[in-house]
């Protein structure tokens, strides 16, 4: 493992705000406000980034886990508990769907795109394609076995495949594979964003760039990140990545570089849109916002 050599003490990160949640707060999605899934407490936090203050407690779900995605006027959480997906309604925060589909891992991801919501429904890979008109399954890709987590871009399904060091990429329009790309080891949480998809490798703790055009591997980063949990984000010109004692690690996508990367207790779930970034620190139940503008005046 190669560290980036631009560390610095987490003190020096000084959040615009502290929002308090309590029991181990995990997934982040961000709309027009910031959702965040906790397990043990088997509820999902809503928090309004006006006041940056918890404008609601949703409750009713069970051990949520693999992902938040938002789309189609509402948040999808997984269901570990009893191997189900809630659909909550973003104006009410109401749970109005309870969809018995199964969930293929804890660590893993959900994601929006192409009129549907996808996510791996089993332990053998297959990768689902839910219609939110019908709340129903109406397509199933077989994937190589231990593919976790999903994202959407450029057309397309990314789906990293942890167990074969790979990314798939599935084609949205044809529910078929486009391609799979060798990337780092253990590949698990991906982002798509400033024109590539990136992988955030467990097995060695490097980040690799994918290129859409190509589907070749275009950069490989040493972030030095390596072990179970973590997360990858990108967004606010920057790509994101967090796991637990190095709570903050950014990366320039001009230069494939980490540019900034903070010591310290904290991390484990990270997200950046719609102007903000939120990290999630998990063992002390608290949600971090960060403000981006001020990050470059930290040495």
């Amino acid at each position: 493992m190669t560290t980036p050599g631009v560390q610095m003490p987490l003190a020096k990160l000084v959040p615009v705000a502290k929002v308090p949640i309590g029991g181990s707060p995990d997934w982040i999605a961000i709309d027009s406000d910031v959702w965040v899934s906790n397990k043990p407490k088997n509820i999902v936090t809503r928090i309004d980034p006006k006041t940056n203050a918890i404008s609601q407690t949703i409750g009713g779900f069970s051990k949520p886990c693999s992902g938040l995605a938002v789309g189609f006027g509402s948040l999808w959480v997984p269901n570990c508990g009893n191997q189900t997906l809630s659909r909550v309604d973003l104006k009410t925060g109401q749970i109005t769907q309870t969809i018995a589909i199964g969930i293929a891992d804890s660590e893993g991801g959900l994601t929006a795109g192409a009129g549907s919501v996808w996510m791996l429904s089993d332990k053998k890979s297959t990768l689902s394609r839910i219609d939110p008109v019908s709340n129903s399954v109406v397509a199933t890709i077989a994937l190589p076995e231990g593919c976790y987590n999903a994202a959407f871009g450029f057309d397309s399904v990314w789906v990293t495949c942890t167990k074969q060091n790979t990314t798939v990429r599935v084609d949205a329009k044809t529910n078929s594979v486009m391609a799979t790309i060798a990337v780092g080891p253990e590949p698990r949480f991906l982002s798509v964003g400033e024109g590539s998809v990136w992988t955030l490798n467990q097995g060695d703790g490097t980040v690799t760039r994918i290129s859409p055009e190509s589907n070749k591997v275009t950069a490989t980063i040493e972030v030095g990140i390596p072990g179970e949990g973590g997360d990858i984000s990108v967004g606010e010109g920057s790509v994101w990545a967090t796991t637990m004692g190095l709570p903050v690690s950014r990366i320039d996508p001009k230069t494939n570089q980490v540019v900034q990367q903070f010591v310290g207790d904290g991390g484990d779930a990270i997200r950046a849109g719609n102007g903000m970034v939120w990290l999630s620190n998990y063992k002390s139940g608290i949600e971090w916002r960060i403000d981006t503008s001020a990050l470059a005046a930290i040495r």
